[in-house]
């Protein structure tokens, strides 16, 4: 959550000319899968001692709020995404030999399906912990949208307020259908949610007793720096005042919108992606986001004027139907189609994607076949309620055991994983 994956001392980088990725992991308990509350004993310095962060080459590793998430990310900006999905790979395999000698492992996917974080949620007690107990006092930290949470970060740059402005335009109008891709936790304590994306449900609750902080999830049309600190983050600082006396929590990252400016490292971090069930899935995802938004800033389809026309409660509102249905919610706005070039009429979510993915393929052999299960397949979401099947007393067990085998091993998702278990 408080990552910092594109360092703010490096000079500033113009517009996809590098990438930061974050990808949180559950530790569980090997047999049981229950959530474990152990990242202090994974990530220790060399003098065995607990620590915020181990970096592992071009990958490190980083604590999170809760005691029982740990996060992979770009040790520092990436030129290129290319390669990534292995590299990722290795420090998931290094991470689960490390936990396996301690009877644990990483389990995938955007909300662990039976945790009770009433009773469970442990706060991470080492460095930093000032930040978690300060969030935890004002907005109670032991409900699902603070410890039960997982997902997938993309940090993009640019250099100036221009580049900010057609960025954070083309990023908010790309925002509501993101979770058509990518939507992992359509289960919370033993039951199918109503949501296929059920994390982002949660997560635009998870501050109401401040309803500033997540706004409307989509963030407001601002299109410079000045307009951004002073409608979205003096409002969040001001209401918050009262209630963080000290100012910890006075700082960019407490704005919790789907996608968040970081102007202190010149990026734009985006917050709406649930974890997928193996790195080259995330990598996947991203690689396509960064080609439709680069056609975005480039005017492909439309003028820069006319994407900063869209509405944001428009956009919230697509984006809260897909958070329901993902891949299968219907797109009846032909203006917001006409922003991507689709001039076929009506379509849904999955047929939006599937014309996306065919303007701009992946050419990595990794990516392309993840990005296939998932435009054939649906999103992991669907394919976990598939392979479900209604049966949760008898196959929620197994249906996480096989997406941990996933992860572990590199591979997508299918129901016909259970099968022949």
């Amino acid at each position: 959550m408080l990552a910092d994956p594109v360092h703010s001392e490096r000079k500033k980088i113009p517009l996809f000319e590098a990438f930061g990725v974050e990808l949180e992991y559950m530790i569980v308990h090997e047999n049981s899968l229950d959530v474990a509350p152990i990242a202090d004993q994974l990530l220790r310095d060399e003098d065995g001692n607990p620590s915020e962060e181990i970096e592992r080459d071009d990958i490190a590793w980083s604590n999170e709020l809760a005691l029982h998430v740990v996060e992979l990310k770009t040790n520092g900006p990436v030129s290129s995404l290319n390669g990534l999905a292995s590299r990722f790979q290795a420090n998931v395999e290094d991470i689960n030999r490390q936990l396996g000698a301690i009877g644990a492992r990483l389990m995938p996917s955007a909300m662990h399906p039976w945790m009770r974080p009433d009773v469970e949620m442990k706060l991470w007690p080492h460095g930093y912990n000032e930040v978690y107990e300060a969030f935890n006092a004002i907005f109670n930290c032991s409900g699902h949208g603070w410890a039960n949470l997982q997902s997938c970060h993309l940090n993009l740059p640019f250099a100036n307020d221009d580049e900010f402005g057609r960025l954070h335009a083309a990023i908010r109008v790309l925002l509501p259908i993101l979770p058509a891709l990518t939507a992992s936790s359509p289960v919370c304590e033993r039951q199918l949610t109503p949501e296929l994306d059920h994390r982002l449900e949660t997560y635009r609750h998870n501050a109401d007793r401040i309803p500033q902080v997540a706004g409307s999830v989509i963030p407001e049309g601002v299109f410079t720096q000045a307009a951004y600190e002073q409608k979205i983050l003096q409002e969040i600082y001001d209401v918050m005042a009262p209630l963080d006396l000290a100012g910890v929590l006075r700082q960019e990252w407490v704005n919790s919108r789907g996608a968040i400016a970081r102007f202190q490292r010149n990026t734009i971090e985006i917050r709406v992606m649930d974890v997928q069930e193996q790195p080259a899935a995330d990598v996947a995802i991203c690689q396509l986001v960064v080609q439709v938004l680069k056609a975005l800033t480039d005017e492909r389809w439309v003028s820069f004027r006319q994407l900063k026309t869209a509405e944001t409660l428009r956009l919230r509102d697509i984006l809260l139907n897909v958070v329901d249905d993902a891949e299968e919610t219907v797109i009846v706005d032909p203006g917001y189609l006409e922003l991507f070039g689709w001039t076929k009429g009506t379509c849904n979510a999955g047929q939006l994607w599937r014309y996306l993915a065919n303007e701009f393929p992946l050419h990595e052999k990794s990516s392309a076949e993840a990005l296939d299960v998932i435009l054939d397949d649906g999103p992991l979401a669907r394919r976990i309620v598939t392979s479900l099947s209604g049966d949760l007393s008898g196959k929620l067990l197994p249906v996480y055991r096989a997406l941990c085998d996933c992860l572990a091993t590199g591979r997508s998702f299918r129901p016909s994983e259970l099968k022949n278990p």
